[in-house]
C-alpha cells in the first residue's frame, strides 16, 4: 500500500506541478492589419516560455475557413524548456492564395498552442476587409454651373467595393447617399465655399483599402467674374462694445477692446465649430418637399459672406465675414421656419446669441441666430413657416433682426438659391426623387 502510494506521489506530483506552471500563447498582430488585398504580408508575434507547437493562420468569409499555412514542432511536453525565445512568423494572405475570397467582411484567424505538458491553445481573430480591386465611379453628364458660396447636386453610379464615396471640392468632402426611392446610384450634395481657391474642380470619389478613383463633375463658372462680396466699415460705439464682452463675456477681465475682439474671433471660430459638428445629426432622407421660405415681409440688412472692418474709434480692430443674411422686420417678429425639418439645435451659441438649427435631410440644416425666445426644442419637427421663437438682439447683434444662414455638411453656403422654386426644379428634383415637390 505504502509503495502505491509512493507511485502515485511519484506520478500525480510532477504532473501537478507540469500543469499548473504550463503557459498560454500571446499572438500580437499589428493594428495595421484591417485588410487583406490580393497578396497582404501579415506579421505574426507571438510569446510563450515553452515555446509553440502548433501555428496556424486561416480567413473565414461566409462560414467557410480557408487556411493560410502553419508551423508544426516537435512536442515537448515532458521536457523542461522554459525561457524559449519568442517567435515572429511572416505568412501572406489574399486573393491570389485564396482565390475564393470575394470583397467584403472577413475574419483573420490566428491559433497557437503552447509546447509543454497541458498544450494550452490560444485563438486570435479580428475583423477584417477583403479588398482586391478598386470600386468601379462613372458621374453624371450633368453641366454645373457654380461660383463661390453656392451649392449643387450630383449623381453617379459606383459598384464593388467601397469604404468612403461622395463629392469633394478642394479639401472639403461631402457624403454619397443612396438614390431615393430604391432607385439605382448615388448622390451628393455638395458646396462650393465662399473661399475655395479659383479654379478649383469638383469630382465625385470613391476609395477602399485598394485605391481611391475619381470622376470629373462638368462645370463652368460665370465667364465674368463680378465681385461677389461687399465690404463694410461696422463703427463700433462704446455702448455696443459693452453690451457684447458683458453678455458673451461675464466673468473675464481686462481691455475691453481686447476682450470684443477675441470674442469677435476665436468665440466665432469656436461657435462656427459647434454649427459645423451638427452636420453629423442630419437625416438621410428628404425632410422637406417645397422651396424653402425666406422670412415673411423682411428686409436684408446685410447678405451672404459681407466682408466687415470692425471700426472702434477711427481705428480697425477687426475683420470678419459674415456668413448669412440678417434680415429685419420689427422688433419680436415670430422666426419663421424655413422649411420642413428637425430641430438639432436650440440654445444660446455665443455671438449667434440664442439659436436655433434645423435639419432637412442629408446635411443641410439652416440656422436662425439672435433670438430673444426660443419656442422649440431639440428633437422638434417643424414645418414650413412654423413659429419657433421671435426675433432679438442676442449675441453680437447691434439690433433686433434674425441672422439666417444655411449650411451643407457643415459648410456655410449662400440660402438665396434655395428660395428660388425654379432653381431647385433644375438643381435637385430633376436629378433625385423628391418627394411631393410642387411649386
Amino acid at each position: 500500500m505504502t509503495k502505491l502510494i509512493i507511485l502515485v506521489i511519484v506520478l500525480v506530483l510532477p504532473a501537478t506541478f507540469l500543469w499548473v506552471v504550463s503557459a498560454t500563447p500571446v499572438v500580437e498582430v499589428p493594428a495595421a492589419v484591417t485588410t487583406i488585398g490580393q497578396a497582404t504580408p501579415i506579421n505574426i508575434h507571438v510569446r510563450d516560455p515553452y515555446g509553440i507547437r502548433q501555428l496556424s493562420g486561416s480567413v473565414e468569409q461566409n462560414g467557410v475557413r480557408y487556411s493560410i499555412s502553419g508551423i508544426t514542432e516537435p512536442s515537448h511536453r515532458l521536457v523542461w524548456r522554459r525561457g524559449v525565445a519568442d517567435r515572429d512568423w511572416n505568412f501572406t494572405a489574399g486573393t491570389s492564395t485564396i482565390p475564393q475570397l470575394r470583397d467584403g467582411k472577413a475574419r483573420l484567424i490566428i491559433e497557437a498552442t503552447s509546447n509543454d505538458f497541458r498544450g494550452k491553445k490560444t485563438r486570435w481573430e479580428r475583423e477584417v476587409t477583403v479588398v482586391s480591386r478598386p470600386p468601379a465611379l462613372s458621374a453624371d453628364s450633368e453641366q454645373h454651373y457654380l461660383y463661390l458660396g453656392m451649392a449643387d447636386l450630383a449623381t453617379f453610379n459606383l459598384s464593388g467595393y467601397w469604404t468612403e464615396a461622395g463629392a469633394r471640392v478642394g479639401e472639403q468632402t461631402f457624403r454619397a447617399w443612396p438614390m431615393p426611392g430604391g432607385k439605382p446610384g448615388f448622390f451628393s450634395l455638395f458646396a462650393f465655399a465662399w473661399n475655395s481657391p479659383a479654379g478649383t474642380a469638383p469630382l465625385v470619389y470613391a476609395t477602399n483599402a485598394a485605391d481611391q478613383v475619381t470622376s470629373p463633375l462638368a462645370f463652368e463658372f460665370p465667364k465674368k467674374e463680378q465681385p461677389r462680396y461687399t465690404v463694410h466699415d461696422l463703427r463700433l460705439d462704446d455702448r455696443f462694445v459693452q453690451k457684447v464682452v458683458a453678455e458673451l463675456d461675464p466673468n473675464g477681465s481686462g481691455d475691453l477692446v481686447a476682450r470684443f475682439v477675441k470674442i469677435n474671433s476665436e468665440m466665432r471660430r469656436a461657435n462656427n465649430k459647434v454649427l459645423s459638428d451638427l452636420r453629423l445629426k442630419t437625416e438621410s432622407r428628404f425632410l422637406w418637399s417645397q422651396p424653402f421660405l425666406r422670412q415673411s415681409h423682411s428686409q436684408a440688412e446685410s447678405s451672404f459672406a459681407d466682408v466687415r472692418n470692425y471700426i472702434y474709434q477711427g481705428k480697425k480692430i477687426d475683420q470678419q465675414v459674415h456668413l448669412g443674411y440678417d434680415l429685419a422686420v420689427t422688433q419680436h417678429v415670430g422666426v419663421e421656419a424655413s422649411n420642413d425639418g428637425r430641430v438639432v439645435y436650440a440654445a444660446p451659441l455665443g455671438i449667434y446669441g440664442n439659436c436655433i438649427v434645423v435639419d432637412h435631410g442629408y446635411g443641410l440644416q439652416t440656422i436662425y441666430g439672435h433670438l430673444s425666445q426660443i419656442a422649440v426644442h431639440e428633437g422638434d419637427m417643424v414645418k414650413r413657416g412654423q413659429v419657433m421663437g421671435t426675433s432679438g438682439q442676442t449675441g453680437m447683434a447691434a439690433g433686433d433682426h434674425i441672422h439666417f444662414a444655411m449650411q451643407l455638411e457643415g459648410i456655410q453656403i449662400d440660402p438665396k438659391e434655395w428660395w428660388d422654386p425654379h432653381w431647385i426644379k433644375d438643381h435637385v428634383a430633376k436629378r433625385v426623387d423628391l418627394p411631393g415637390f410642387s411649386y
